[in-house]
């Protein structure tokens, strides 16, 4: 009989072997901020275990919400933590299976060639988004906690008009790029590589917007010990060099 994987062990963290399970192919969905790493994580892993194929879809995080709950059959799920934390609760990912990947902060950027805004404290950013003509931010869990922030500081209705809020799965880098957006704010992991556009940092201490990011085991999925497995070793320190390299922190 195969290993059987204990839910909260990670068998990645000891000198315990890697099992290969042949003729296993694991389907997941993703949003789209961890899009790039998780390709990356994909290729680390079968390598391996190449007995394992990995489909992973990446769409809105929304989206991917909405299709979980729908119930269409997917063996793992990887979103922000209370988005899995809510498909826990709704009995749409099993109870017991959530691994935290990665933290990962929000990022400003400005088309390249504009000039870079003073960010470094909380009254320099919002004093940097009075003077923008237009700002955009996703759907996702950073737009929320973006607007929530600006009702905060009592200037949401002064904004309103200038919000760009960019569609599930476009991402905020492209609008700034091609001059829809002035400001741009959205998961640093999203925007790095993203030609066209200079990355001014991350929010300022005080106001900075962190998100964890989370995988789980779909409660459709019929291969729960390799999907178990799988976030075992994304959630080893043989998977941290990567996370760093995209521009998150391992959780």
């Amino acid at each position: 009989m195969g290993r059987r994987w204990r839910l909260g062990h990670n068998p990645w963290q000891d000198d315990t072997s890697i099992k290969a399970h042949t003729m296993t192919t694991l389907r997941l969905i993703s949003s789209m901020a961890t899009k790039p790493l998780l390709a990356d994580l994909v290729a680390l892993y079968k390598a391996q275990a190449p007995g394992v194929q990995i489909q992973v879809e990446s769409v809105g995080g929304v989206d991917a919400a909405k299709r979980v709950q729908a119930g269409e059959a997917f063996d793992g799920v990887v979103l922000a933590s209370d988005a899995i934390d809510k498909l826990i609760a709704s009995g749409h990912v099993r109870a017991g299976s959530r691994a935290d990947l990665v933290r990962s902060g929000v990022a400003v950027a400005v088309p390249a060639g504009q000039p870079v805004p003073d960010i470094s404290t909380e009254a320099a950013l919002k004093a940097a988004i009075l003077a923008a003509p237009t700002l955009g931010y996703s759907t996702g869990p950073s737009g929320v906690q973006l607007a929530k922030q600006f009702e905060a500081w009592g200037i949401a209705e002064t904004l309103l008009p200038r919000i760009v809020q960019a569609k599930p799965g476009v991402p905020v880098g492209s609008l700034v790029a091609q001059g829809e957006v002035a400001l741009g704010f959205q998961q640093l992991s999203e925007m790095l590589g993203v030609p066209g556009i200079t990355i001014v940092g991350g929010l300022p201490p005080e106001v900075e917007i962190i998100t964890t990011f989370s995988g789980s085991v779909a409660a459709t999925s019929e291969q729960a010990e390799a999907m178990q497995a799988l976030l075992a070793f994304w959630t080893s320190a043989a998977c941290t060099p990567l996370k760093l390299q995209h521009g998150m922190q391992t959780a």
